[in-house]
């Protein structure tokens, strides 16, 4: 089994672990922001509108988290997969994934042909 080159694989890594620091920063800034996360929020005696607000800004907070989440669950994946080996190979046909789209979009884990069958599936 052919594998990618070394200095393609450290490039790859070292701007999949930038991005793990970004998106751990940007959760934790996120977190401190949610009104839910004020302790005096359970003592105040808000107006319902303040309490309207405050929930709409938490269900937002809330989806921005587990989005960025979920994008720091493929991140840790695909170091992992460098770890391994097996980074830049299709989870489903087990062929290499063109650099260009690992390049695009370093967490795939399906080559293009793969992807378009499981888009036409769904």
């Amino acid at each position: 089994m052919q594998n990618y080159p070394k200095h393609v694989l450290e490039t790859i890594q070292k701007h999949l672990e930038d991005e793990k620091k970004r998106l751990d920063l940007r959760v934790s800034e996120l977190g401190s922001q949610d009104p839910f996360n004020d302790p005096e929020r359970a003592i105040d005696n808000a107006a319902s509108d303040t309490e309207a607000n405050e929930e709409s800004n938490h269900d937002r907070m809330s989806a921005l988290i587990d989005e960025l989440k979920s994008q720091q669950t493929a991140v840790s994946q695909a170091l992992l997969r460098i770890e391994k080996g097996t980074y830049g190979f299709c989870n489903s046909c087990g062929e290499m994934i063109d650099t260009d789209r690992l390049n695009v979009l370093p967490t795939a884990v399906l080559c293009l042909a793969c992807e378009a069958k499981k888009s036409r599936r769904s």
